[in-house]
């Protein structure tokens, strides 16, 4: 049966990654870790070094644009194109470390060609990616300042026509597909982006109550948000009655997280903010049916749930995910620290530090990632950590992100220097690549909350 496994990508195309590994490559690994110190002050300083050497081998959009197209390398993608790197440079311009030109710059390719309001734009591809961008470069001498409003006004069209078709499948009482309602793709990516760039939209509200009717049973044992299809979005043999996704880009996960954004921003009444936390509770009650503890006795959440499972009430511990922020602990335990923060649950605040803590203290699953990145790699953990940690009651998992720094420092360093430098399939991306490896770095180095609030489009904050 198909899972999330060890190099499994979120379902933004068809595309196979193809993974170089050389000998070089693994000395300069070695070697960027032999050198990399612990303490605090060694691990930013070297963190931002590599996020500068990142951003100068990034700094010409033109040599990106004229490499060859793919899959994923649309201008206007924040996943795989012009649209992530961009993000990088704003990131920098925001905290002086770079230039507004080379943000601007790639602003411009990012923006270049008709723009996508299809069914298949979302946050990130198309205008409401755009949109994002703008909002997160806008200062008060920014010449972006004009544009947002008018991008706003087709992001506020994609979702009323998004709602709409939502609306009418509910009234047909039928099964959604991921794209419906997930980060990437559907109306949790759309609700993030105005929980994160418009709080004040009256859309954000209607994103919100169709999320919480999501969350309601059916005339089933299966929640509302359980999918017909499978985890590529598609229909598959293996997957005949379904599935049940908790990962954070394209399952439950996202709306946990969104739903308690929003209840912990205040942007709800009180009679909505009850239902959004009527709404929070189920989902970590039924979340909490299918949490699993390892032979050490250490939490995991599974990526997903059959309908097999649902019948035998098991779970295979083959199937556990990479702690991973797509469909890992890094993005499960995030979200069940905000529901808990969302609740008052102490518990489950504490439980989810606890779950992220062992992680990061267990060289074993750590060494589950080697990619860089921000969806299946360090990045991810390393930014969902930073974030958990500034939330944490405790200051263990602080003590923790200066040895993970370093270990994304060696990866980011040999994506740089290695003879698979920066320009090879998806190495210089957001998602996957050393952009966004950089911008978690970045964070960890500088020790601030991102000014541009890129990670909102990872809902880890808001």
């Amino acid at each position: 049966m198909p899972a999330p496994g060890p190099r499994r990508r979120i379902e933004l195309d068809r595309q196979e990654e193809t993974s170089v590994t050389t000998t070089a490559i693994d000395t300069a690994i070695d070697t960027a870790i032999a050198t990399a110190h612990p303490g605090v002050g060694a691990a930013a300083e070297q963190a931002l070094a590599a996020t500068d050497r990142v951003a100068e081998h990034l700094a010409d959009p033109a040599s990106w644009a004229a490499m060859p197209a793919d899959g994923r390398r649309w201008p206007q993608s924040l996943a795989g194109g012009a649209a992530g790197i961009a993000l990088l440079h704003i990131e920098r311009a925001h905290s002086g470390r770079g230039a507004p030109q080379t943000a601007h710059a790639w602003l411009r390719t990012a923006a270049c060609g008709p723009l996508t309001a299809a069914s298949n734009a979302g946050l990130f591809f198309g205008v409401p990616t755009l949109a994002f961008l703008t909002r997160a470069a806008a200062g008060p001498s920014s010449c972006h300042r004009g544009v947002p409003g008018r991008l706003d006004e087709a992001v506020a069209r994609i979702t009323r026509a998004r709602l709409d078709d939502a609306r009418a499948r509910l009234r047909r009482g039928e099964r959604p597909l991921m794209k419906e309602f997930d980060l990437i793709r559907g109306l949790t990516g759309l609700g993030a982006y105005y929980l994160s760039r418009h709080p004040g939209h009256p859309l954000l509200g209607e994103v919100l109550a169709y999320l919480v009717t999501l969350t309601e049973p059916h005339d089933d044992e299966l929640p509302g948000w359980w999918t017909s299809v499978s985890p590529s979005g598609e229909p598959h043999a293996d997957y005949p009655r379904g599935h049940g996704n908790l990962g954070l880009s394209h399952g439950i996960g996202s709306v946990l997280a969104l739903l308690s954004l929003a209840v912990l921003r205040d942007k709800a009444t009180a009679k909505d903010a009850g239902a959004i936390k009527g709404a929070i509770e189920r989902i970590c009650a039924w979340i909490d049916q299918w949490q699993q503890h390892d032979d050490a006795g250490r939490p995991w959440w599974p990526g997903l749930i059959t309908h097999d499972q649902v019948r035998e009430r098991r779970v295979d511990p083959a199937l556990r995910p990479r702690p991973s922020w797509c469909y890992g602990i890094s993005g499960t335990a995030r979200a069940q620290q905000l529901a808990g923060l969302a609740l008052g649950d102490v518990a489950r605040r504490q439980h989810a530090e606890g779950a992220m803590l062992a992680v990061l203290r267990d060289p074993a699953e750590i060494g589950r990632l080697p990619e860089a990145g921000l969806c299946h790699g360090l990045a991810g953990v390393l930014q969902s950590a930073w974030r958990m940690a500034t939330d944490a009651s405790t200051p263990h998992l602080t003590r923790e992100l200066p040895a993970l720094a370093a270990q994304l420092t060696a990866l980011v360093t040999a994506l740089v220097t290695g003879p698979a430098a920066i320009g090879t399939f998806a190495s210089e991306e957001f998602l996957d690549g050393a952009a966004g490896a950089a911008l978690a770095l970045h964070t960890f180095a500088t020790g601030t909350p991102p000014a541009s609030g890129w990670d909102a489009v990872l809902l880890l904050s808001a």
